[in-house]
């Protein structure tokens, strides 16, 4: 049981953020793509969530396995040797090859922990990837780490991120 508090996010601005990026989206004449990974699908949930998404929503990859990167995005098997799943270089590739396997102008990936296991020194529960490429750029990537306070927290913490990440490439 988890009790609402500072930092929670709630589903309706999640759903407020999604509307406003897809907004961004249509303003621009442009689809959009997701690669994720931690979130299981939550990004592109979001945005499919809203009526009329269709015309700006291409599709999104749900890419959970090392295997579903490389197949699916062409994530690169030397960078998932050299840097793991959960890097910068992984999460531009995740997004690149969103990109590139779509028809999308612009494309989100995450790549993180999401918890409550499978984290490191190096790489805790709530270190979270962002990748974002944007047609005619290159992919670029960004990190988060996110308060520990459930699976859920980082899993909805990193959608909302992930939309401001786009939201503010599509606006500047």
């Amino acid at each position: 049981m988890s009790e609402a508090g500072v930092g929670e996010v709630k589903a309706s601005e999640i759903g407020e953020l999604a509307n406003r990026f897809l907004q961004a989206c249509l303003k621009r004449e442009i689809l959009a793509a997701t690669a994720e990974s931690c979130t299981g699908g939550l990004i592109i949930a979001a945005m499919t969530d809203i009526p009329g998404s269709s015309s700006m929503v291409d599709r999104g990859f749900v890419t959970y396995s090392n295997d579903a990167k490389m197949e699916m995005l062409g994530v690169s098997p030397v960078t998932l040797d050299a840097h793991g799943a959960v890097s910068a270089e992984t999460a531009r590739e995740m997004a690149a090859g969103a990109l590139a396997g779509s028809h999308a102008g612009i494309a989100l990936a995450v790549t993180g922990i999401a918890g409550p296991d499978g984290g490191s020194a190096e790489k805790p529960v709530g270190l979270v990837w962002f990748g974002l490429a944007l047609a005619g750029k290159p992919a670029v990537a960004e990190k988060q780490i996110f308060e520990n306070r459930g699976r859920d927290h980082i899993r909805r913490q990193t959608v909302l991120h992930a939309l401001e990440m786009g939201l503010k490439a599509l606006e500047s």
